[in-house]
């Protein structure tokens, strides 16, 4: 099995800046995707960036030039540094590890970002 653990999450001012990580341990073997996605109350989860083992991104467009996913394949952790943070970025964000040998999703439990106006 595969445990994801966020982290970093909290209180900002509009235009501030945070940086999520995502740690994770167990069977990674056939893990290559990793993804952030982000729920706000009354809206479907949407996915808001994913990277590759290899390094390969996508960004939603909402994020696109202000958010930047990375990872490091051996501390085992996926990054969301997240800029000129607005109101409308507020939800709780969550890691997501596709497991292609399982064929199912492994996620985290989640981290609230509250941008204030």
């Amino acid at each position: 099995q595969v445990q994801l653990v966020e982290s970093g999450g909290g209180l900002v001012q509009a235009g501030g800046s945070l940086r999520l990580s995502c740690a994770a341990s167990g069977n990674l073997f056939s893990i290559n995707v990793m993804n952030w996605y982000r729920q706000a109350p009354g809206t479907q989860r949407e996915l808001v960036a994913y990277v590759t083992r290899a390094g390969g991104t996508h960004y939603a467009d909402s994020v696109k030039g202000r958010f930047t996913i990375s990872r490091d394949n051996d501390k085992n952790t996926v990054y969301l540094q997240m800029n000129s943070l607005k109101p409308e970025d507020t939800a709780v964000y969550y890691c997501a590890a596709d497991d292609d040998g399982a064929l199912s999703v492994y996620w985290g439990q989640g981290t609230q970002v509250t941008v204030s106006s």
